[in-house]
């Protein structure tokens, strides 16, 4: 049986959709205010490879992920070029699919933008109200901590830590608030943002009322998995909890799936740090399938470390990867027992909370089978299932034009003539115009350096 590790609980849970065969999926979106970065990506690529699997195996997948339109950086950004917060926000979706189409990633199969639920919000918040969940003050809307069950719990937090490393606080904000630990449903509008009209006056929603309101609508009151990255344990997908069980009642996600940080070499990526890379100028420099194969084969929970090594092993991965598939002959003939037992392996790996890692050892042990001869069509189908999986889109269409292929064919000749030293001239001509000859059982090969 499939395993998740489930941030919620902190250990390995077997995986049981609420609707057998189908999955509802909710992973956090950018906030789009600029171009993605490498961060973004990684999170962006690691639930996509989750999908893919769950795919894989057969479940139909309704994959939501957000888009947040609404936010300070946006009005700010929005402000100085004196353009509309669609306007500045769209700019920034148009770029992210840009970004995510180059890195192979499938499109959710809803993609809401907080600005198209406002009214539903309104709605959510009087409810929260309705039911002593939430209060008004001074035009701001903020949720009653302290009502909530096991507030906290997904960051293994609890209330009495955050109010004691809260105390203090003397922020306009704060004064506001019953404590300092309750947060922002509603938001009253300062001069220059963009609002809407409510019952508390003009303003514009919280953060964390945006998830919890668009899900539910899209999958219902209980997801079967709620993703993100590790920093939005708290406060956000901790307040996502809080408000969303508040109103239902029901539990409000059955797996909470975590992907890891990425360092850039051994650093964590800030701005302040001056590390932080865009995926947009990444793109310009780094070959999109190598920036791929990089950031979905590492364990999604694990961090990764952005560095140039990492870039070039991958490229040389990709390499191995393609020319195994090149020259897999699928005409030819495998021992299918041999192959049931490496998809076997690979499925094993997999359902083990996504581990593509070691999963991707098995797929090199089984590219090595290839490479000693081993085809036809079954054996294909599970390549291209596992580049499916990843994402990977091979480069094959690259060939070799008549002067290569002649020259390939006058060294056989002079093989079979046993004059090797013509051999040996012919292939170091060919490796000179970057076409590598490999000699095996079968034939030869070749591939590109």
């Amino acid at each position: 049986m499939m395993k998740i590790y489930n941030t919620y609980s902190r250990q390995l849970e077997d995986f049981q959709p609420i609707i057998p065969g189908k999955i509802s999926m909710y992973v956090c979106g950018p906030t789009v205010y600029n171009y993605i970065h490498i961060g973004n990506a990684r999170s962006v690529v690691a639930f996509d490879v989750v999908r893919r699997y769950l795919e894989y195996r057969g479940y139909d997948v309704n994959y939501v992920s957000n888009f947040t339109d609404v936010d300070d950086k946006i009005i700010k950004g929005a402000n100085s070029e004196n353009l509309s917060t669609k306007e500045f926000s769209e700019r920034y979706i148009k770029a992210f699919f840009e970004d995510i189409d180059a890195l192979g990633v499938k499109h959710a199969t809803h993609n809401p933008k907080a600005s198209e639920y406002i009214d539903q919000m309104i709605g959510f918040i009087q409810e929260l109200i309705a039911k002593d969940f939430a209060y008004v003050s001074q035009g701001d809307v903020y949720f009653r901590v302290s009502r909530s069950t096991d507030y906290a719990k997904l960051a293994h937090k609890n209330l009495d830590e955050l109010l004691e490393g809260a105390s203090g606080r003397t922020d306009e904000e704060t004064s506001r608030k019953e404590t300092s630990a309750d947060f922002a449903l509603w938001k009253s509008a300062k001069k220059g943002e963009v609002s809407w009209h409510s019952p508390w006056g003009e303003g514009r929603p919280g953060w964390h009322i945006e998830c919890s309101v668009m899900s539910m609508d899209l999958l219902g009151n209980t997801l079967d998995i709620h993703g993100g990255g590790a920093d939005l344990e708290f406060p956000h997908h901790t307040n996502e909890i809080a408000q969303s069980e508040a109103k239902t009642g029901q539990r409000f996600a059955n797996y909470w799936m975590h992907n890891g940080f990425v360092n850039v070499d051994g650093e964590k990526m800030s701005k302040s740090l001056g590390n932080f890379t865009t995926v947009h100028d990444l793109l310009k420099v780094v070959p999109a399938k190598n920036l791929r194969f990089f950031l979905a084969t590492t364990h999604y929970r694990r961090p990764v470390n952005f560095t140039d090594e990492a870039l070039l092993d991958a490229d040389n991965n990709v390499k191995k990867i393609e020319n195994a598939y090149r020259n897999l002959n699928q005409e030819g003939t495998a021992d299918l027992s041999e192959l049931t037992a490496f998809k076997r392996s690979f499925i094993e790996a997999m359902d083990d909370d996504f581990n593509i890692a070691n999963a991707l050892t098995i797929f090199y042990d089984f590219i090595s089978w290839v490479n000693k001869g081993n085809g036809g069509i079954e054996t294909k189908h599970f390549f291209e299932d596992v580049m499916e999986i990843l994402g990977l889109q091979l480069e094959l269409e690259a060939g070799i034009d008549s002067e290569i292929e002649q020259l390939i064919e006058a060294r056989q000749v002079a093989r079979e003539m046993r004059d090797f030293a013509k051999s040996d001239q012919i292939r170091d001509e060919l490796k000179a115009k970057g076409i590598i000859l490999e000699d095996t059982k079968d034939g030869v090969r070749w591939h590109h350096e």
